[in-house]
């Protein structure tokens, strides 16, 4: 079997936004990287793009001839790896694999995070889990990138080959850095703040589970009291209308900056003083990850992903979901004392750079990878 790897999801960003450092380490081990996924980007490191009508929704018809076209392309090209990515990409990628399977092909998903966790209503545990369930049986390795999903894999019998938890994507923490005062300062002038200015600061999609309503009424209840915040919400989406007509009616508009989609993240970070999260569900998220890689505190609703990178009066805090009044409250002890700030920033740093870095998370997946490929080349010196 040749040394290529397909990896699969449902758009194409998902590679370009989170997995470019492993298809690049999967070049430099002389591996073909192909990547099938909905889009028409130009991503590097990748010898064979496909272009797949996958879609979001699950029950789009779009995804069943996704699935033909994919199957026949992995029946073609014989893969030694295929490993899928997202709910749908998830699914259509593992289905697809199938036949190839049996013939020795070996078999990923990473989990980003289960729609049936803590917390989610029932309609999640009957739609997502049994599917799940089954797809499992078709899976070598299944990845999960937090420890309630991980012992949440192992606790209801996933009957993968193997269950892995990983630190989520990984962060790079060169990349995503403190800035100097200097710098800082600098950098706030540029963009139309002052120092006296509580920046606070989300980054997601505006989507019903990114929830940034949640934050505006927050904000509109602490107006008074910190009249210097101003809320940075960067991103696209489709309820980003209905976002800036709340800001209008709670009195807010001018202390909100809807910043659309960003490349300057790593720019508009260190230059903000609080990160916020706002979200029912998550993963593992990379936006509280890289804003703890700029030295920030964070303050953010209660979910698995959120809890398991902010320790409670550590580095921040994490809300129950509603309860906006334990928001606002830490939020303006952390806009009233700086010194507070800078210690939780510091701890948000330290708990990046020790155990979520893009370089340590590249070393967890080689170890994974690495089983399955000296598997595949003890079997060709095999047969040789």
């Amino acid at each position: 079997m040749q040394k290529k790897i397909l990896l699969c999801a449902t758009v194409d960003y998902h590679f370009k936004a989170f997995h470019l450092p492993y298809m690049k380490w999967f070049k430099e081990q002389g591996w073909e990287v192909h990547v099938a996924a909905s889009g028409e980007l130009k991503l590097p490191y990748t010898d064979v793009k496909y272009n797949l009508p996958i879609k979001r929704s699950p029950f789009r018809l779009e995804n069943l001839a996704a699935l033909r076209e994919l199957r026949a392309i992995v029946d073609r090209e014989q893969f030694a790896i295929v490993h899928s990515h997202t709910p749908i990409g998830g699914v259509i990628g593992r289905l697809a694999a199938g036949r190839a399977r049996k013939n020795g092909t070996k078999v990923f998903y990473t989990a980003h995070g289960f729609h049936f966790c803590k917390g989610a209503p029932a309609a999640n545990w009957l739609c997502y889990y049994p599917v799940e369930k089954l797809l499992a049986s078709l899976t070598d390795c299944l990845i999960t990138i937090n420890e309630e999903d991980y012992e949440r894999a192992k606790h209801h019998r996933l009957s993968a080959g193997t269950i892995a938890h990983v630190h989520g994507v990984g962060v790079d923490t060169e990349k995503f850095r403190p800035a100097d005062d200097c710098d800082r300062h600098n950098t706030r002038e540029k963009l139309g703040y002052s120092d006296e200015n509580v920046l606070l600061f989300y980054a997601a999609e505006f989507n019903k589970n990114k929830n940034q309503q949640f934050l505006i009424h927050t904000l509109s209840t602490l107006k008074d009291e910190l009249p210097g915040a101003r809320l940075l919400l960067a991103g696209e989406g489709s309820l980003e209308e209905e976002c800036r007509q709340l800001a209008k009616r709670l009195d807010v508009a001018d202390r909100i900056d809807f910043l659309g989609f960003r490349k300057d993240i790593a720019r508009l970070l260190p230059a903000c003083d609080i990160a916020v999260g706002s979200s029912y569900r998550e993963g593992l998220p990379v936006n509280i990850m890289e804003a703890m890689a700029c030295g920030l505190p964070v303050v953010a609703t209660e979910n698995r992903g959120h809890c398991e990178l902010v320790v409670q009066g550590v580095n921040g805090w994490t809300i129950a979901p509603g309860d906006g009044h334990t928001f606002a409250e830490k939020i303006k002890l952390l806009a009233e004392k700086e010194q507070l700030r800078r210690t939780f920033g510091d701890l948000s740093r330290a708990r990046m750079t020790s155990r979520y870095s893009m370089n340590l998370i590249l070393g967890e997946k080689k170890k994974l990878y690495g089983k399955y490929m000296n598997e595949m080349e003890e079997a060709v010196w095999a047969i040789q």
